[in-house]
């Protein structure tokens, strides 16, 4: 549907010319959506898909392994969509204080995300409420060392920004002058909060992703808050138990796309067309979180399976696999000390995982060594591979 603009213009000068910063219209859109049976349906069977992912994640023997690497890799594909080069195995390095395979910086902007996920999911469970004062302490943790730290981290900008181009004369897009954003915001926090009425789970998350980009409130870290959102309130909804659903790498995959629809929906006031993209995308990414859920119990599964034949190994191995479930990058200070058995016992253990064909030394070294779960970790890295270039 055509509504045409779904926001109104500022005049600003730039130089000798003119920028024009887009301010939005608030939520809900005017004329309401047009949900056609065409689109109910796959509303109802992204909600259907949401449903098998978290009864799937029930069924898990233990969904925080599960959980402790989806979230990495959501780090990793949020912040690639920004320009990083760290890889999942970048993080886990770093993680274990091995130095990794790209720029510091990069990684540490990937660790950065993980730690603001987890507070934004921690405040939640504590029954702080999705608003403005959650979306910048996530933000605050964002940006807090590394990259984009001198930025205003937890703070609404007080500067114009705008996206492509080397200045808001020439920009792609304008968003709000800084003396707009506050009551903008503000605007934003009350369609979360169903005011002046309440929308369906699915189209509220859909609706306030754009509205968020559209007004692009920080100087930095947008892209990454405006996704981590769309999980954050899909949980506080009670549609997800647990936060395994992101769609970074469905953006990923469709970034031309993605971007192209939030620009129709600013120019045209198109939200249907933006609305089925992302139904697609919560299906797509549902159903492969399922997929990989049970591909790592079964591969867990079947590897224990072959350590309990090792005889007298068997107690350590399967300790020792434990760990690995959680950290598929290793090394043998590290198991030791997770698994409380001595290094020298760890080492032969290792020598007999890697016998068996479940564990790889991935250095070639002999000192320093490091230990990965191949299998477990090239399943949950697909997807996440750095783009060249």
């Amino acid at each position: 549907m055509n509504r045409g603009l779904t926001g109104g213009y500022v005049i600003q000068k730039d130089g000798d010319g003119e920028v024009r910063a887009f301010v939005p219209f608030p939520l809900p859109p005017k004329p309401p959506l047009e949900i056609d049976p065409v689109l109910r349906e796959e509303l109802d069977q992204a909600l259907l898909s949401l449903g098998r992912l978290d009864t799937i994640a029930a069924m898990l023997p233990d969904i925080n392994l599960f959980l402790y690497m989806y979230v990495r890799k959501e780090a990793v594909l949020s912040s690639q969509i920004e320009g990083t080069k760290s890889s999942l195995s970048d993080l886990l390095l770093f993680e274990l204080e091995e130095v990794p395979g790209v720029p510091l910086d990069d990684v540490v902007e990937v660790s950065n995300y993980v730690a603001a996920i987890n507070h934004g999911l921690k405040r939640l469970r504590g029954d702080f409420p999705l608003s403005n004062r959650l979306v910048r302490e996530i933000h605050k943790i964002l940006l807090s060392k590394g990259r984009g730290h001198e930025k205003d981290p937890g703070d609404f900008r007080r500067s114009q920004n705008w996206i492509q181009g080397t200045r808001p004369g020439n920009a792609l897009y304008v968003p709000p002058p800084p003396d707009r954003v506050a009551d903008a915001m503000g605007d934003w926090e009350k369609y979360l909060h169903d005011i002046p009425e309440r929308s369906p789970v699915l189209i509220k998350a859909a609706l306030m992703h754009v509205q968020f980009e559209t007004i692009h409130p920080f100087l930095d870290g947008n892209g990454r808050i405006g996704r981590l959102l769309i999980t954050l309130l899909l949980c506080h909804e009670g549609v997800l138990q647990r936060p395994l659903l992101y769609l970074s790498l469905y953006f990923k995959q469709h970034r031309t796309q993605y971007f192209d629809l939030l620009m129709k929906v600013r120019a045209e006031g198109d939200w249907e067309s933006w609305l089925r993209f992302f139904v697609a995308g919560i299906r797509e990414m549902a159903e492969r979180a399922v997929t990989t859920a049970r591909r790592l119990n079964d591969i867990c599964s079947e590897d224990r399976e072959v350590i309990r034949a090792l005889g007298r190994k068997a107690g350590s191995a399967l300790s020792t696999h434990q760990v690995f479930q959680n950290r598929p990058i290793a090394n043998v200070a590290f198991l030791a000390q997770r698994t409380k058995i001595s290094p020298p016992t760890i080492s032969k253990t290792l020598e007999a995982l890697q016998k068996a064909k479940i564990i790889k030394e991935i250095t070639g070294k002999k000192r320093r060594r490091l230990f990965a779960y191949k299998r477990y970790l090239d399943l949950m890295s697909q997807g996440t591979e750095p783009e060249n270039g």
